[in-house]
């Protein structure tokens, strides 16, 4: 039987989530979070309707009113050079017409303090980092850094990236250079030019390079993330950090327009992008992943913590339909999304050649092509699936 003992490893926002959803389902868990404290990690992110359909069945839309931003203009790409709008997508009407739901921008530590407060209390455990997992027949063994350790009928590794948890359940796949870093940074609204104060998600893109930027935090800050060569860097991590002149250097003869909205970040974050092939199975018995840990895919979809949520939704109703075989259920929820998320993952990493063609006649085709693209229609797929839709068979 589950019990009480479903060990979410992972504290961020696949792994709240997961907590929130099995809490909805009716099954106890506890959350092991390696940081001290819940903080202002990371920086904007995208909330598709596919999403916020599902945040919205446990509050946490009601939760984020005046800090989510609903956007007015989506997938609006810019023309490097002049900032000629390439495409541009209505998301004021369209989109709920379509998908039922509005498409919102948030800053990341908003959304994960809103799920957080859907999560019961006593169910986070904080400065509890996990260093190993031991699997037994019908349950596992988590120990943590502070020497403690921890039995769990279920384990769940949304423990990101770097998945300690993955360790249990497939062999470790070291990840390929992708030849892409990325910048990121929030801009204070009033440090920013006017163009990207509007609720729009705007995609600035030329040779080699893409830039985004949308409003956050209720639209008091401006979320930039810009995307370039790697050279030989190879740093994956949330916390290494570039000059400011390195990422303005990086869009030399751009649109004049973009040197200020730049160089109001200070201190930009940096990291590399590192590929990694869709796993062909993230659960073994007692042990399954979630979010980063099971299938980390480049952001250039805007999909990763909407991909997150639904594994939650997922996972919740498979271990709440089966609580006497837990295994299978962890069986059926892999079953039920590699699908999908081995697809997002693949669609990604396409779009980094697209985003970043020369110019010439290959871009200029896909320039038209822009021109004539509807992909609030075209992404169907991605936003009008419902997660909690999904037929779960019994076990």
């Amino acid at each position: 039987m589950i019990g009480s003992r479903v060990a979410v490893v992972g504290g961020g926002i696949g792994g709240l989530a997961a907590a929130a959803f099995l809490h909805r389902g009716g099954v106890r868990s506890v959350v092991f979070e390696q940081a001290a404290e819940l903080t202002e990690v990371g920086a904007g992110l995208v909330l598709a309707p596919n999403a916020v359909r599902l945040l919205r069945r446990i509050g946490v839309m009601d939760r984020l009113v005046g800090r989510a931003v609903p956007l007015d203009v989506g997938w609006e790409f810019r023309r490097w050079e002049d900032g000629q709008v390439l495409s541009a997508e209505d998301l004021a009407e369209s989109c709920q017409q379509l998908y039922g739901e509005r498409t919102y921008t948030v800053h990341r530590a908003d959304l994960a303090q809103a799920i957080a407060s859907a999560v019961p209390p006593g169910s986070l455990r904080l400065g509890k980092r996990c260093t190993s997992v031991e699997v037994f027949a019908d349950a596992a063994l988590l120990s943590f850094a502070d020497g403690t350790s921890a039995e769990a009928d279920v384990v769940v590794g949304a423990d990101g990236v770097h998945s300690t948890v993955r360790g249990a359940v497939t062999e470790p796949v070291p990840p390929t250079y992708s030849g892409v870093c990325a910048f990121r940074g929030i801009v204070p609204t009033d440090r920013a030019p006017g163009f990207a104060r509007r609720r729009a998600q705007t995609l600035w893109i030329g040779p080699a390079h893409h830039l985004v930027h949308y409003p956050i935090s209720g639209g008091a800050a401006i979320n930039l993330v810009a995307f370039a060569p790697a050279g030989d860097y190879a740093v994956e991590s949330w916390s290494a950090t570039a000059s400011g002149a390195e990422f303005l250097a990086e869009f030399t003869g751009w649109d004049p327009r973009l040197r200020e909205l730049i160089l109001g970040v200070g201190t930009p974050g940096r990291w590399a992008l590192l590929d990694r092939a869709p796993l062909r199975g993230w659960s073994a018995g007692p042990v399954t992943l979630l979010g980063d840990a099971a299938h980390p895919m480049f952001p250039f979809f805007a999909q990763g913590a909407a991909q997150s949520i639904e594994d939650a939704a997922v996972l919740a109703r498979c271990l709440a339909r089966a609580p006497s075989s837990p295994a299978d259920a962890l069986r059926r929820y892999e079953s039920l999304r590699i699908g999908r998320t081995t697809r997002l993952q693949e669609v990604s990493h396409a779009r980094a050649h697209v985003n970043h063609l020369p110019d010439g006649p290959e871009q200029e085709a896909r320039d038209a092509a822009l021109a004539q693209a509807d992909p609030l229609v075209a992404n169907g797929w991605i936003y009008a699936y419902d997660a909690e839709d999904e037929e779960i068979p019994s076990v």
